[in-house]
């Protein structure tokens, strides 16, 4: 099977799973319910489960326990996107494609979603521990996956991001720059490839390796992400374009320009792709899916 249609199959099996933990819409709580299942349900590219099933697939891993951290994932990037959204930080309006979650249910009801959609994974990830899998593994998954969400990683790269929009922009250096990266985007990478590793099987060095791969992954998803806001479109992205530069806002691009910028994903991607490589497991469509990641134009 082509790798295009092989992930066209994959982010299928994965809308399937995620449909089956969404809570029904009914009783009081139905209005936040709603504007949940309208933020998780707009699609999008899946790149967070199809990893953490593809590395855990990787080391020989085929029980069910994977959904549960699969969705859980899922569930927490989508919460980051509808707070993202929100007008105290980005104001966007659309997402996706189609209109935000505080555009469509306001902003009340947002972040209404958003918290609920944190402790719902919450709940989900603990249900894993109900499945045959080793409750080691699971609740060191559950740290990991919580750690990797929390202050010290995504939410700690986001106050940096939001940070950094209010300082004078000769002071955002490389550094600063670089622990967003690492962190908003990052991180729930990490915990996508980390985390298919523990409940795999991968030891702990092959875990450390799993993480370096997907810091780089981050990264450079990232900066493709800061290039796509130069030269992409609307109908492309499915998002405003350009709004990096109306918010005057320091990125990868505005520090190095263009071209470097384009360099330095071809760096972390090449690093990327040689790590992956160390470890004595062969799965062409994982590999195949990091390059697109990296390498995207949407």
């Amino acid at each position: 099977m082509e790798f295009e249609a092989e992930l066209k199959a994959k982010v299928a099996e994965i809308e399937e799973i995620i449909a089956k933990y969404l809570p029904k819409e009914e009783g009081y709580a139905r209005t936040v319910i709603e504007a949940m299942n309208y933020s998780i349900q707009a699609g999008g590219k899946r790149i967070r489960p199809m990893l953490m099933k593809e590395v855990y697939t990787l080391f020989g891993g085929s029980g069910s326990e994977v959904e549960y951290f699969m969705v859980a994932l899922e569930m927490i990037h989508t919460y980051s996107l509808i707070h993202d959204d929100l007008p105290c930080m980005d104001n966007d309006e659309y997402r996706r494609g189609r209109k935000t979650t505080h555009i469509v249910y306001g902003e009340g009801i947002a972040t209404l979603a958003g918290d609920g959609l944190l402790n719902l994974a919450c709940e989900i990830a603990s249900d894993a521990f109900d499945t045959d899998a080793d409750p080691v593994k699971v609740g060191k998954a559950i740290k990991y996956l919580f750690g990797k969400s929390g202050i010290y990683g995504m939410i700690g790269g986001q106050t940096a991001d939001i940070e950094a929009e209010d300082m004078d922009q000769r002071f955002v250096d490389d550094a600063r720059l670089l622990y967003i990266h690492e962190n908003k985007t990052g991180a729930l990478i990490q915990a996508a490839m980390v985390i298919g590793g523990i409940l795999g099987g991968a030891n702990e060095i092959t875990q450390r390796t799993l993480s370096k791969i997907a810091r780089n992954v981050g990264v450079a998803f990232q900066i493709q992400d800061d290039i796509l806001d130069v030269t992409s479109t609307f109908e492309e992205l499915g998002k405003p374009i350009g709004s990096d530069l109306k918010n005057q806002k320091t990125t990868y691009v505005t520090l190095h320009g263009l071209e470097a910028s384009a360099k330095e994903v071809e760096r972390l991607s090449n690093e990327a792709i040689t790590l992956l490589h160390t470890i004595p497991y062969d799965n062409p469509f994982l590999e195949e899916l990091l390059k697109s990641l990296i390498s995207r134009k949407k």
